[in-house]
């Protein structure tokens, strides 16, 4: 199998036909496009996520905050905690351990989110260390967002730009070689994306305003779209020159020859508005310092469509992310 997140065809055939739903007080649970099992509990929902870093070597205490953080912000509710697993393989100095919590418990701070427990373990069973992590958020039962809700026309806006995540990791991972390539002002612009891979604050100014969330992860926009075309049973169409694509992002990708467009992005968020709000929520990002762009929107169709220089090209399924074809 390929290194990366199950293909969607496996995901389905392995995973989704061998579990199923056995309570009534769940409301979601895993599916393709969905970011968040959502438990109710009297008058109030329960949001919970979990996620591995895997594919970066720095930061990592930063990253497993964050990107399972995210997962809870996409509901409109703030993360209240986080429980952290971290596998280390026995060459791992007790310098490192302590390095990995410093840098959670200060993102942990900066998001108003406690890390309530977990199990850190040194074993032979991993090559590098691996954290695992599950967000916890709770939201009011009256505030839960059903999917039948969206409907064609909506608009999809996302923040920030693309490839965020997977810019950082790479010009970490290749620091030397694309210090001897471009200059430092790209590289260094590029490893500080890596600070801006949180979408807690997106999802709680979009929440007024959005009818659904969806963090872009592994597969980048373009699988962020796929998933959430079929999550809402509608077809979508975007522009490709209305995508915000970092100019460090842009030379990296050239550099590799990968597709930014397929590249992991926690730090976007891709937001469906009703079309009379997608300007409104827009203002309000950026009245807040963060960069929104209107991409696009669903349709009646099932097609998914990127329209790219009046090209109409298909998108498709989610396959091993890009970042895997550079580290």
């Amino acid at each position: 199998m390929k290194i990366g997140k199950l293909t969607i065809s496996d995901l389905k055939d392995l995973v989704f036909n061998n579990i199923k739903n056995n309570s009534d007080r769940i409301l979601s649970f895993g599916e393709i496009g969905s970011d968040c099992a959502a438990i109710k509990v009297g008058d109030e929902i329960v949001y919970l996520s979990t996620d591995p870093i895997t594919g970066s070597n720095s930061d990592l205490g930063k990253l497993a905050v964050n990107i399972n953080c995210n997962d809870i912000a996409t509901e409109g509710v703030p993360p209240v905690g986080i429980m952290l697993t971290i596998l280390a393989p026995p060459e791992t100095k007790k310098e490192e351990i302590a390095k990995i919590m410093k840098e959670a418990q200060q993102e942990a701070e900066k998001l108003g989110v406690s890390i309530i427990g977990g199990h850190t373990e040194i074993t032979a069973a991993v090559n590098k260390t691996i954290i695992s992590a599950t967000s916890i958020g709770i939201g009011k039962k009256d505030n839960f967002k059903k999917r039948e809700h969206i409907i064609a026309g909506d608009r999809l806006i996302i923040t920030k730009g693309v490839g965020i995540e997977g810019t950082g990791i790479i010009a970490f991972e290749k620091e030397d070689e694309l210090y001897d390539i471009f200059s430092k002002k790209i590289v260094d612009e590029a490893k500080s994306l890596l600070d801006s891979t949180s979408v807690v604050k997106d999802g709680l100014i979009a929440n007024t305003f959005s009818k659904g969330m969806h963090d872009i992860t592994e597969g980048g926009l373009l699988g962020a779209l796929w998933e959430s075309s079929c999550f809402y049973n509608l077809g979508v169409e975007i522009s490709y020159e209305k995508i915000f694509i970092p100019q460090c992002t842009k030379e990296i990708c050239n550099h590799f020859k990968i597709d930014p467009l397929k590249l992991i992005s926690s730090g976007t968020m891709l937001i469906v508005v009703d079309k009379n709000n997608a300007t409104p929520l827009i203002e309000k990002l950026n009245e807040n310092n963060i960069p929104a762009f209107d991409i696009g929107e669903f349709t009646t169709s099932k097609e998914k469509i990127l329209v790219k220089n009046g090209k109409r090209l298909e998108i498709m399924p989610p396959q091993s992310d890009e970042l895997y074809k550079v580290i």
